[in-house]
C-alpha cells in the first residue's frame, strides 16, 4: 500500500517534534502537551537569543523543524545572560515563579541535548556564558588559573 503520509525526519541523535514534546511532557510532569509546548516555546526562543554563530545553525539542524523555526526566529542579543540570569529573564516574560522556570529550563534543556548530541551541547556550553551547564544537567566546570 501507497501513502501520501510522509515519516518524520529523524536526526542523528533527535526526535520528530511530537517526540520531543513527549519528552519533555514526560521529564517536566507536565499534565497537558499543551504545558510541555508553552515550555518548549518559551526556552528555545529564549535560547535563540543566547546563540550564535555555527553552533546555532547546527543546533538548528539538528532539531525538528517546528523546534528550529522557534530557535532561529529569534535576534540574538548583543549582549549574553549568563546562566541564572537567563532564567530570571524568562521568569519576567511570563511572570511565572523563578522555580516553575528552572523547571521548565531543565526539562526542555534535556530534549535538547538528546537533539543536540554531546559534542555540540559541549560545544554549545563554551560558547554560553557561565551557568548553563546546570541547566543542561552537567556540572559547571571551570578552567584551572
Amino acid at each position: 500500500m501507497i501513502s501520501d503520509r510522509r515519516a518524520p525526519i529523524q536526526h542523528p541523535y533527535g526526535m520528530a517534534y511530537e517526540q520531543m514534546l513527549e519528552k519533555v511532557r514526560y521529564d517536566g510532569a507536565y499534565p497537558t502537551r499543551e504545558k510541555a509546548e508553552e515550555a518548549v516555546r518559551l526556552v528555545l526562543a529564549g535560547l535563540g537569543r543566547q546563540l550564535t554563530g555555527d553552533e546555532r545553525v547546527e543546533l538548528a539542524a539538528r532539531l525538528p523543524l517546528e523546534a528550529a523555526r522557534i530557535l532561529t526566529a529569534q535576534i540574538p542579543d548583543t549582549q549574553p545572560l549568563g546562566g541564572w540570569a537567563f532564567v530570571k529573564d524568562l521568569a519576567a516574560r511570563t511572570g511565572a515563579s523563578l522555580a516553575t522556570t528552572r523547571w521548565d529550563t531543565g526539562a526542555v534543556f534535556s530534549a535538547v541535548a538528546v537533539n543536540a548530541g554531546p559534542d555540540l551541547i559541549t560545544r554549545i556550553l563554551r560558547q554560553l556564558p557561565s551557568g548553563y551547564a546546570l541547566l543542561f544537567g552537567r556540572a559547571e566546570l571551570t578552567q584551572a588559573a
